[in-house]
């Protein structure tokens, strides 16, 4: 059940009522909703307690969500999340490109393509320190020493980060690296071990959706984050696995409009894990920004057919401010900007 609540409560009534609902033996969470107070129950209440929610002078409306994820419902906010990642706001009216190699390969090159990021007007820069790899025998990443290059490459050329972590362990290397952003890749999506030391990370997290993964398990994934105290969850459409081998994944752009109705959070697309083939990865965009992606997540290298890892999906530079220059028409075509 969620409650919202009457505008202008202090917090010492919304403490109150936290306090009854609790004395039932009840989890209640407060929303970081700044329009008002926005309560919910996340387990069943008796039909006692909820007739007497709502007789509460304090109440204005209860409401029984039609999913059994609770916080990140579209029903526990007001307005959508909007995240501010080391200064770039993703969300609402805004449209994001995030950018960089697939893995962080020596320090060099990632300045490089570093440099070739921020020049063609993208946002973030991302780049994979430890690499799940099908293979045993295929590129790792560099682990701790490739956090450390990719952020002085963001630092350098004024640009937040975004990396993927596979073990709990690692938590505090990303946090003494300053990670901006920390990436729960598709194949991890339900290491619940590792999104409950994520959460309390105490930083955004990009959330991609597994590869065989339903709408449903993907959002109970993003509740775990939420429960665990972690409010700034972007949601990240990487295509799923289906009976097409023509591309390496099936981009699903009908989770776009979907999610808008199910959930408070922004959703950003990766169109070249969808693809793997980097000719498709500039139509992609396009079609993900004009569905309502709050953004698109894009692979790109100076020399392709060097790279350590997934070059065959990495665009050139300067086919990513190709990208970028679609994404601000787009943006602008359904009322949106560049942020």
């Amino acid at each position: 059940m969620i409650l919202r609540l009457k505008r202008g409560g202090g917090p010492a009534e919304i403490q109150a009522l936290r306090s009854r609902i609790e004395s039932e033996g009840l989890r209640v969470y407060q929303s970081p909703e700044c329009l008002r107070p926005i309560l919910a129950i996340v387990d069943k209440v008796p039909e006692a307690l909820a007739a007497d929610l709502l007789q509460s002078p304090q109440i204005e409306e209860t409401t029984q969500p039609k999913t059994a994820w609770r916080l990140v419902a579209r029903e526990f906010r007001d307005s959508r999340t909007q995240i501010d990642l080391g200064g770039v706001r993703i969300g609402d009216d805004t449209v994001v490109v995030i950018a960089g190699p697939c893995s962080v390969e020596g320090r060099d090159l990632i300045e490089e393509t570093a440099r070739s990021v921020a020049d063609s007007g993208a946002h973030i820069l991302r780049g994979g320190a430890f690499k799940p790899r099908t293979s045993p025998y295929a590129f790792q990443g560099f682990g701790v020493e490739g956090l450390r290059q990719l952020k002085d490459a963001g630092e350098k050329f004024g640009m937040p980060v975004v990396t993927e972590i596979m073990d709990a362990a690692d938590v505090p290397a990303f946090v003494d690296h300053d990670i901006d952003c920390l990436q729960i890749g598709a194949r991890n999506m339900q290491n619940f071990r590792l999104l409950k030391a994520v959460a309390v990370a105490g930083r955004p997290v990009l959330l991609k959706r597994g590869l065989s993964s339903t709408v449903e398990e993907w959002l109970y994934a993003a509740e775990y984050l939420a429960a665990g105290g972690c409010h700034d969850i972007i949601l990240c459409e990487r295509g799923i696995r289906t009976f097409e081998t023509a591309t390496r994944n099936t981009l699903d752009l009908t989770v776009l409009p979907l999610l808008a109705e199910l959930t408070h959070l922004p959703v950003i697309v990766d169109p070249s894990h969808a693809a793997g083939i980097a000719r498709l990865v500039a139509p992609l965009s396009r079609a993900s920004i004009a569905a309502g992606a709050a953004g698109v997540a894009v692979e790109v290298h100076p020399r392709p057919h060097e790279a350590r890892s997934d070059g065959p999906q990495a665009l050139l530079p300067g086919e990513l401010t190709g990208v970028v220059a679609d994404a601000r028409i787009q943006a602008a075509i359904s009322g949106r900007q560049l942020a």
